[in-house]
């Protein structure tokens, strides 16, 4: 179709009224532009990467936040922050098809749960500005878990806590960080722990958000759906929602039961499949 989920929702998208929620598997067809390895996005070469090419122990590589979580016991929180900035060098990676596809509908409010720059390098080029938001994690002083920031003509600016959008700026919500402007990420279960225990208290959200994402209906791309933090990140980001649809290829019974719970219709179908041109027809 190439993306013709998108085409054939194209209008809600840009309305705002069906909001994109991007996870691991968007980021699927991202190369090294210069080597053409793919960027690991799965837990298990995830966690090799972070342990410099070696495996980790099972029941570590199964969850990149438990991966994250032992080398920062062994090596420091910062091993962990230059690894994940060093990995997520935007000028390293090519753009993945979704993130392209996404820059030309110009969503209102899009959600992003990776930690790449794949989607703020395009939107520095494809809008005149964009209001940013990152999740923040076991920061001391902050009343909040998040930080704001204004970006226009490839410059970002740091805003005020109670800081909201100019009419008509779409709005980029990335709660787990990326690179830009300044390294910032959530990894570890510990990030997760603080970060969630905020998320569910309403400390995690911008006061502005909270009333525009009610009602709205959300279209989840590149989620399995089988990770109970990302569950449970996704349960209190959605509050509100009114459904909407979740492209999963092989959902579990895990992934049926939180669809079923949040109104969302799961479609049966692989995502990099759905996005090449050779199935335009299908």
């Amino acid at each position: 179709m190439p993306l013709a989920l998108l085409d054939r929702h194209a209008e809600a998208i840009r309305s705002g009224a069906l909001v994109p929620v991007l996870g691991p598997g968007v980021l699927a067809d991202v190369r090294d532009v210069k080597t053409g390895e793919a960027l690991p996005i799965d837990p298990g070469p995830l966690s090799t990467a972070l342990n410099n090419g070696r495996p980790m122990a099972p029941k570590l590589a199964c969850e990149f936040t438990r991966a994250a979580m032992n080398v920062e016991l062994k090596r420091g929180r910062s091993a962990v922050e230059r690894f994940l900035t060093e990995l997520h060098r935007p000028e390293r990676w090519s753009t993945a098809q979704l993130h392209t596809k996404l820059a030309e509908l110009a969503p209102p409010y899009l959600l992003d749960l990776n930690r790449d720059a794949g989607m703020q390098t395009l939107m520095r080029s494809t809008t005149s500005s964009y209001f940013l938001i990152r999740g923040l994690a076991r920061m001391a002083g902050p009343a909040v878990r998040y930080e704001l920031w204004r970006c226009e003509e490839g410059l970002c600016r740091p805003l005020p806590i109670d800081a909201e959008p100019e009419d008509g700026q779409p709005i980029l919500f990335k709660p787990a960080g990326s690179p830009l402007p300044k390294p910032l990420f959530l990894a570890s279960d510990a990030d997760y722990v603080d970060y969630l225990t905020e998320l569910m208290g309403g400390l995690a959200v911008p006061a502005f958000l909270k009333p525009q994402r009610m009602g709205k209906h959300y279209l989840l791309l590149g989620f399995e759906l089988d990770n109970d933090t990302e569950r449970m990140m996704l349960t209190d980001l959605l509050y509100g929602a009114a459904g909407g649809t979740a492209v999963i290829k092989a959902p579990t019974r895990k992934a049926r039961n939180f669809c079923a719970r949040l109104g969302l219709e799961i479609m049966e179908a692989d995502l990099r499949a759905a996005l090449s041109p050779e199935t335009e027809t299908a």
